[in-house]
């Protein structure tokens, strides 16, 4: 009895966690949807999207980065109409394909070659080897986080750890699907969409390398300037419409005279953001904060990605941190939990 109890428990907790997966992904495939129909805008048609939003990129980079940036800009210019509809049918099939289980996977190894060509010939790699690069604007580049969260969530077939009686595996195939009973149970189906490419520990390594990243990030001297985070809120004003872009002033402008202190104290609120949740510690206020930070990175040195100027290319990586804090909320906490629970084997 109390062995079919804990049986019945785990497929529970196995059905819930699948299932959350599948959330996650699909919130993943809306924000690659949201892409598509923003690289649908009119300004993305025009040969100033490849001068004032691509060839930039390449400003401060090693000379090979650079140079392909500015070759690629080059070659898509003149016909920068078809080259568009393309990228944007891209951005929504990848969207479409995650939303669906049959097409998780051929989406998301479409995602991760898209989002690496882009991360280099468009977003110059985020900044990250330019030393202007700031976590407050974007760095280290959104579509990195479209990979991440893809490996965070890639399906990948995972044997349940239940004791079976007769060698039975659970999930082994039946033709409904479904997995071998055991102890007269039902069995949830195979593949179990729970660690991905990297697992649970992977997962919090790659949270702290993020966070602990960034911090480095803001911390170079070009971010530590009187003035920097407010240099940073004008520049997400422009525009904007007339209401935002004046919050984005008035905040700048109260913020100015604090500017290196306010990033000493981000910065040391991601390493401690990353670290915790890496080695464990206080996960879940700690993902509570880490939200808190992406989403007033969001609001204002971001300016919402610029979706509402007409040329914002995606959400930036705002919303990106918030669906990661989401997998780890869900995800490796859970699991931890749960293996040191006393009813864990």
């Amino acid at each position: 009895m109390q062995q079919n109890t804990m049986g019945r428990a785990r497929v529970t907790e196995t059905t819930t966690r699948l299932s959350r997966m599948r959330v996650i992904q699909m919130l993943l495939g809306v924000v690659w949807l949201f892409d598509g129909v923003l690289q649908l805008q009119p300004s993305m048609f025009a040969p100033s999207f490849v001068t004032d939003t691509l060839v930039p990129t390449a400003d401060g980079n090693p000379r090979p980065i650079a140079s392909a940036i500015v070759a690629v800009s080059r070659f898509i210019e003149p016909h920068i109409a078809i080259w568009n509809v393309s990228f944007a049918l891209l951005q929504l099939l990848i969207g479409l394909g995650l939303l669906f289980r049959r097409t998780v996977r051929t989406a998301l190894a479409a995602s991760f070659v898209w989002s690496i060509l882009v991360w280099i010939l468009a977003e110059g790699l985020g900044g990250i080897l330019t030393g202007t690069a700031s976590p407050l604007s974007g760095a280290p580049g959104a579509v990195l986080l479209y990979i991440l969260v893809g490996l965070l969530v890639w399906p990948r077939p995972e044997v349940s750890t239940l004791a079976h009686p007769r060698g039975q595996v659970p999930g082994d195939t039946c033709p409904d699907g479904g997995g071998l009973p055991v102890n007269g149970e039902p069995q949830p189906p195979n593949p179990l969409l729970s660690d991905g490419f990297v697992g649970g520990t992977g997962a919090r390594i790659v949270w702290g390398v993020l966070w602990v990243g960034s911090a480095v990030l803001l911390l170079q001297p070009v971010n530590m300037t009187a003035g920097a985070i407010t240099r940073l809120l004008l520049a997400a004003k422009a525009d904007q419409p007339s209401g935002y872009a004046h919050l984005l002033s008035e905040v700048g402008a109260v913020l100015a005279p604090y500017s290196a202190q306010l990033t000493l104290l981000a910065a040391a609120a991601m390493v401690v953001v990353g670290l915790g949740v890496a080695f464990g510690w206080a996960v879940r206020p700690l993902v509570a904060v880490a939200v808190a930070i992406a989403v007033m990175i969001w609001v204002f040195p971001e300016g919402l990605g610029g979706i509402l100027t007409g040329s914002g290319t995606d959400p930036n990586t705002g919303p990106l941190l918030v669906l990661l804090a989401l997998y780890i909320y869900w995800g490796t906490w859970e699991n931890a939990t749960t293996s040191s629970s006393p009813g864990a084997e």
